[in-house]
């Protein structure tokens, strides 16, 4: 398929990401959205990211557009530099997919595009506007990433994370320094882990039964409190307790939500529905699958309520905060996703009630999720099969037969299923890659690990 923007920017293999392409829609960026004094560069860690990333810089010079180059920065830290400064940003990343593909995501100097600038975009590129200018200046900026270390450093303190032992699974992870930086800036003792000369993508929202198996040996064999890690980009946290088990993105969102003191809750379709049973959230606004939609919904609730204690987070972790949040040192909002704080205060919150990290999460309502996907689908055939069961009853009860009796259904984001049992199933394509999620819910974790693969079956049969 041709580059398209998704959930999450614009991704395509790399071998259509063509000079000539990445340039027309920095072109079509820096036309359709405000851009402040300079554009803001970073990138991921894969083999064809430095060449994009010179070619972002060089069509915004071209078009007289200064451009401060970031080079290898997670995107929050990339964020975060970029609207400090009162500046559009573009970050170079494939996110957690395979290095074959690609791409950019787009920052204005508030924070990340919403859909109605993604739109402006699509339409000034195919009506091939530029801005009229040239001779756009460069400059370095070497540490972009020291003020986004601070900002955990300074927020929660020396001591914060005193007597843990972390490892750190640096694989790919852009942030693979930055998290050591920051774990240890915190107090903790720091293992390295696995580091990767080699690009290693690495879903958090989905983590592979062998990278599971490697988590816990890792623990065991290390005597660790915990692991962590990020996908690619470093916008999706991952977090193990001591036995290796990884912590769902949206657990680690309650939990964090919750010890910042947020009262106000945005988060899509597919997160767990324990968020809507945790007392301090007064209110949970679901919205469909991705940050911008998330970042809409915490605009309109701010609208509703300027002094509301926001925060969104996502199923797959990635974590926005919408307020100041007051810890040693108040934390400024970031209006992006996030994997540090999401990592870093569950195991501050599990350490300040002297409880492991599997305990804190033990005391949580009973309510599990687990996620996996299909690769290299024809999107075609999954359009037309999603469809059929979303508006086919006799079709959708036939399907889910194994399921039992189906209660309801949501189609905010693809197709959720609720059934009486309590269980829930949630089928989503993805927007811009050749993938099909599968979400699944129930009472334990167990029954939720075994809905997966077994409607992964089902469903890879009808549009494999």
């Amino acid at each position: 398929m041709a580059p398209a923007f998704g959930t999450s920017g614009l991704r395509g293999l790399v071998t259509e990401l063509t000079p000539e392409l990445v340039a027309s829609y920095i072109e079509a960026f820096l036309v359709a959205c405000p851009q402040g004094r300079a554009l803001y560069v970073g990138r991921d860690l894969r083999p064809s990211s430095p060449e994009i990333a010179a070619v972002v810089i060089a069509a915004a010079q071209a078009v007289g557009m200064d451009t401060v180059d970031c080079g290898a920065q997670p995107t929050p830290s990339l964020a975060m530099a970029s609207m400090a400064a009162g500046c559009a940003a573009v970050m170079v990343t494939g996110s957690h997919i395979p290095a074959d593909r690609n791409g950019l995501k787009f920052y204005i100097p508030e924070g990340e595009i919403s859909k109605a600038d993604e739109a402006a975009i699509k339409a000034a590129r195919a009506a091939g506007h530029k801005p009229q200018g040239s001779g756009g200046q460069a400059r370095p900026a070497p540490d972009a990433g020291a003020a986004y270390i601070a900002r955990y450093v300074q927020g929660f303190g020396a001591q914060a994370l005193a007597g843990l032992r972390v490892g750190v699974y640096r694989h790919s992870s852009v942030a693979r320094d930055v998290m050591e930086a920051v774990m240890a800036g915190l107090g903790a003792e720091i293992v390295p882990l696995a580091n990767s000369d080699v690009f290693i993508p690495v879903d958090t929202e989905a983590v592979d039964p062998g990278t599971r198996h490697q988590l816990a040996q890792w623990c065991s064999e290390y005597g660790l409190d915990a692991v962590i890690s990020t996908d690619g980009d470093a916008d999706r946290p991952m977090l193990t307790d001591a036995a290796g088990n990884v912590v769902p993105g949206d657990i680690l969102g309650v939990l964090s939500a919750r010890y910042l003191g947020a009262e106000v809750i945005v988060t899509p379709v597919s997160s767990n529905d324990m968020v809507r049973q945790i007392p301090e959230f007064h209110h949970v606004h679901l919205t469909k699958i991705g940050s911008p939609f998330v970042i809409a919904g915490m605009e309109a609730a701010r609208d509703r309520d300027p002094q509301a204690k926001i925060c969104g987070f996502e199923a797959n972790g990635g974590f926005l905060l919408g307020f100041e949040a007051h810890q040693r040192q108040p934390l400024a909002p970031l209006m992006t996703r996030d994997s540090l704080l999401p990592i870093v205060v569950p195991l501050i919150a599990a350490r300040a009630a002297g409880l492991s990290l599997a305990a804190l999460v033990a005391a949580l309502p009973p309510c599990f999720t687990a996620a996996d996907r299909l690769q290299d689908i024809d999107r075609d055939k999954a359009g037309a099969f999603l469809s059929r069961l979303s508006t086919d009853m006799q079709a959708r009860a036939a399907f889910f037969a194994p399921e039992g009796p189906i209660a309801d259904i949501d189609l905010t984001d693809g197709l959720r299923v609720n059934f009486t049992s309590g269980a829930v199933v949630h089928l989503r394509p993805s927007g811009n890659a050749p993938e099909f999620r599968i979400y699944a819910q129930a009472g334990t974790a167990q029954a939720a690990q075994d809905l997966v693969p077994s409607v992964m079956e089902r469903v890879s049969a009808h549009i494999g």
